[in-house]
């Protein structure tokens, strides 16, 4: 047995002891609960999306990219939609992004990065569609939040456009899609659905 294999056997043996939920939620997953809820979010760890909407862990299924991005470039978000839609038969999908993100940061400033430019690209698209209101807001974090606010209705959209949610509705399968952003500082939510084109 390596290191790493006893550096692991000790975690587990330490984690029944000490957080037996996180077990409970592993033992409840095995017997393949009914999950009503996507969560598509921000990679920012903080906290768990479970945490946030007030679940128990096993209760969702996640899918997490920088700055919570819906691109239908994109097969990895585009299979768990999927997956999630018409497998598991969830209900609603969450678009959550967060107050201060480091990635709209990072396309608000413009700068050029490499391998990231073509994935923040679509986030500059979210930018020039806003310019207007973007540039005329003088303070620059609620500028950023702002910018924040829009990238997650986008996103949002970009759900309700997709094939597979596009045919769930058309069969009048049970299905929402929800723009959802928070404040790391407090954890408080903001409900951002009333903005959102459907169609």
């Amino acid at each position: 047995m390596t290191e790493r294999d006893d550096s692991f056997q000790n975690w587990m043996a330490r984690t029944r002891n000490e957080a037996p939920l996180v077990w409970r939620c592993v033992d409840r997953r095995s017997q393949a609960p009914a999950i009503k809820y996507l969560w598509i979010g921000c990679s920012d760890p903080r906290p768990p999306a479970h945490e946030i909407v007030g679940l128990d862990c096993g209760e969702l299924i996640e899918h997490r990219n920088l700055a919570n991005v819906v691109d239908p470039t994109d097969s990895n978000c585009e299979a768990t939609i999927q997956y999630a839609v018409d497998e598991l038969k969830v209900e609603h999908i969450i678009v959550c992004g967060h107050y201060g993100c480091s990635g709209i940061r990072t396309a608000l400033g413009g700068t050029q990065l490499g391998a990231l430019n073509p994935w923040l690209r679509n986030i500059g698209d979210v930018y020039e569609a806003n310019s207007g209101l973007l540039n005329s807001i003088e303070n620059a974090a609620l500028r950023l939040d702002t910018f924040c606010e829009l990238n997650v209705i986008r996103q949002a959209e970009s759900v309700c456009r997709t094939s597979v949610v596009k045919n769930a509705w058309q069969r009048e399968q049970t299905l929402d899609v929800h723009a959802w952003i928070y404040q790391p500082a407090d954890g408080l939510l903001c409900n951002l659905d009333d903005r959102i084109r459907r169609s």
